[in-house]
């Protein structure tokens, strides 16, 4: 097999379960699914960005172990995923994350062999326009320098294809909507491509951050990564979404323990945010109907924030609900 061809851990991306939610949302009229995009071998969904992104480019040579670099400004894990592919075909990586990143996230991009720069800060608070400037500056500086550009680089969205077409042969065709948060906007506009092209009635329900630019909300501070962003970026297309759905922090943070509590899931913040989504609008969906929920990523990244009690009351205050209920340990005699 030579370097371009895709061997070892990299065949396991994609084909991620789709599990049933049966406790969330219980007792329910609806059908509501999960995509656990976190049994991706890099843990989110942007492992299949990231492998569309570069698969061509290494197997056409134009990416060549030794010389090139890759270049890319991320919130966290599609640099983790890039850091995976890089470090299989042996390729340098530079990612350019900034101050919202979890430290745990820097340091698996580090253990796969990444350069890391972090941006603390950035004129009018606009750290990915600090990130996106700073990656220009590499690119123009570093030899042979490669810079994919989730943002916009239309292989972004081409991944997510597949993601569709595995929800959809799952349930033989039958999705009535489909709750998908958006930072790039890749996955969003990839999951409509399918929808239309292969006639599903498919409801697409946009999930954004309070706070966030994507859909002209006034722009204001985000705590949690990889939900939102601070402009619109290219790929997000408005007419393929059938409503709009902000969440805050918070909810995403009350979304998320709940399913560890209810389901036994650990999932990241944007995954809490679709579960939010849904119960905004659970009373308007018909019964019957089947919802399924983008789970992007783990929640192990988040440990030191939605899972932080400390991190929770410094950013929210006491919330007696959200506090820990310990089991009583069994006893024997």
């Amino acid at each position: 097999m030579s370097t371009a061809e895709l061997g070892g851990v990299l065949t396991t991306i994609g084909g991620t379960p789709l599990i049933a939610l049966e406790r969330v949302f219980a007792p329910a009229a609806i059908q509501v699914f999960a995509k656990l995009e976190k049994f991706n071998p890099g843990g989110s969904v942007k492992d299949r960005t990231a492998l569309h992104m570069l698969r061509d480019k290494i197997r056409s040579g134009e990416l060549v172990p030794g010389r090139s670099v890759v270049v890319e400004s991320t919130s966290g894990n599609l640099g983790i995923g890039l850091a995976q592919i890089c470090a299989y075909f042996g390729l340098d990586l530079v990612c350019v994350v900034d101050a919202r990143t979890t430290a745990q996230t820097i340091a698996l991009l580090r253990a796969y062999g990444a350069a890391v720069e972090v941006i603390t800060e950035a004129p009018g608070d606009d750290l990915l326009g600090a990130r996106l400037a700073r990656v220009r500056e590499l690119v123009g500086q570093l030899p042979d320098a490669f810079w994919p550009n989730q943002y916009a680089n239309p292989l972004n969205a081409a991944a997510h294809e597949q993601t569709m077409r595995e929800i959809a042969d799952r349930l033989d065709g039958r999705v009535d909507y489909l709750f998908c948060s958006v930072s790039t906007g890749g996955t969003m506009r990839g999951c409509a491509r399918y929808i239309r092209q292969h006639g599903l009635t498919t409801k697409l329900v946009a999930v954004d951050a309070v706070g966030s630019a994507i859909f002209h909300t006034p722009r204001g501070t985000r705590l949690l990564p990889g939900h939102g962003a601070a402009r619109r970026p290219p790929l997000v297309d408005t007419a393929v979404v059938s409503e709009i759905v902000h969440v805050s922090d918070l909810e995403c943070v009350r979304a998320c323990r709940a399913l560890v509590a209810r389901e036994a899931l650990l999932v990241g913040g944007s995954s809490g945010a679709t579960v939010s989504a849904l119960g905004k609008l659970r009373s308007r969906i018909p019964a019957g109907s089947r919802c399924v929920l983008l789970f992007p990523d783990d929640g192990n990244r988040y440990l030191d924030t939605i899972y932080s009690d400390s991190w929770v009351r410094e950013h929210f205050g006491d919330l007696p609900e959200l506090a820990p209920r310990p089991r009583p340990l069994a006893t024997t005699r």
